[in-house]
């Protein structure tokens, strides 16, 4: 064991501890049991997976192994027999079970350990080893130097910011004989334990330099898979974002298209407002104007036999120039006065004799009126003329 490993193994077993004391464990081993009961037989054995715990038992002279929580014990053997006798029976009781998932425990019998009931500070809960070894003057007869021991967390009622535990102490004369056979037989086990009816209780008397340490060929495997899956989870994230990129970038392709359409329809429609203005503004105009053949009939139906025009003219105001001959010139206002489509006639300058024809010459200028509102209209042609 590096230096390294003894830092971080406070760490870890605070880790371990609170991963137990949670109730994670329980919920995932219900759960995995019920998947695993849902497949076929021979699947079941495969997912078995898993450390399986086989109680060494000793009495007698005689050693037997079990499966924890079952009742059914092996062949006995006797002690005396050489090593590779007693590892052959050994294995032979537990060919069943696959050799990277082996865990062995020697089982103590009630009778030979000490167990005693403590309430600690929640603190505690971190380090409890090290609490073991302060309890033990105070909880036994026995020094720490005297005994196997450990100190497990127990669930049970418990006052506030304190917790339960129990201190489990074997004396090393009643167990260091086994571990000794043991050791001599070749057998490597991994806890001294005892048994809680047919299961083990779940302590380890055994110091942690004395501990086995396990290879286990299938962590690389096992890591290797987990970077596998963290690798695919993350192409799963990338792989969502560019799909969620490319639909974004054909939503604004979309839009970038439907905005350009909306802005031709912009334009298309207020060049249709535009075309209808000067459509409306063209029907107003020449609704309101007044064509000029139209006033030249009402002209020719008003002035007298007696009087011509030499000249007619009509700006794009709607103001009306006329110029004439008449016998008796002084007359036209009043004819002019009832005409629906001139307004405001007046001569302008002075009213002369011409002596070649004996008629009174003039000039009179008058504004088209709009036959439908009686006002000022414009004439539908900037300028006409007559002689």
């Amino acid at each position: 064991m590096n230096s390294a490993t003894q830092t971080l193994r406070p760490q870890l077993d605070r880790a371990r501890r609170a991963w137990r004391g949670s109730p994670l464990p329980g919920f995932l081993a219900w759960w995995w049991s019920e998947l695993r009961a849902l497949l076929p037989a021979r699947w079941q054995v495969f997912f078995s997976g898993g450390n399986v715990w086989c109680l060494l038992h000793h009495q007698d002279g005689q050693w037997s192994v079990r499966r924890s929580g079952q009742s059914q014990t092996s062949a006995p053997w006797n002690d005396a027999l050489d090593a590779p006798e007693q590892q052959a029976l050994l294995n032979a009781a537990v060919a069943d079970v696959d050799r990277q998932d082996l865990r062995l425990a020697l089982c103590l019998p009630q009778e030979a350990v000490l167990r005693r009931r403590l309430l600690l500070p929640e603190a505690a809960r971190d380090n409890l080893r090290q609490i073991g070894t302060f309890e033990m003057d105070r909880q036994t007869p026995f020094r720490v130097d005297q005994v196997y021991y450990d100190l497990r967390e127990v669930p049970g009622p418990a006052p506030a910011g304190r917790i339960a535990a129990e201190l489990v102490v074997a004396p090393r004369a009643a167990v260091d004989a086994n571990l000794e056979h043991l050791r001599n037989a070749g057998i490597a086990i991994d806890a001294v334990d005892l048994c809680d009816g047919t299961a083990r209780l779940g302590v380890n008397l055994l110091p942690p330099e004395m501990a086995r340490a396990h290879r286990d060929p299938r962590r690389r495997l096992n890591l290797a898979l987990a970077v596998a899956a963290g690798l695919l989870l993350v192409l799963c994230f990338g792989q969502y974002l560019h799909n969620r990129q490319e639909a974004l970038a054909a939503m604004q392709t979309q839009v970038d298209d439907m905005r350009a359409d909306a802005q031709k329809i912009g334009q298309l429609r207020k060049q249709l407002e535009e075309s209808t203005g000067a459509a409306g503004f063209l029907a107003k105009r020449k609704t309101d104007s007044v064509a000029v053949v139209d006033v030249l009939q009402d002209l020719t139906a008003r002035i007298p036999d007696d009087t011509w025009l030499e000249r007619f003219t009509v700006d794009s105001s709607g103001r009306v120039g006329i110029q004439g001959q008449s016998a008796k010139a002084s007359s036209l206002i009043d004819i002019l006065q009832s005409s629906k489509m001139l307004t405001g006639a007046n001569f302008q300058g002075v009213i002369q004799r011409d002596p070649a024809t004996n008629k009174e010459r003039f000039y009179m200028d008058a504004q088209l009126r709009n036959p439908t509102s009686g006002k000022p209209a414009s004439a539908s042609s900037t300028k006409g003329a007559a002689q």
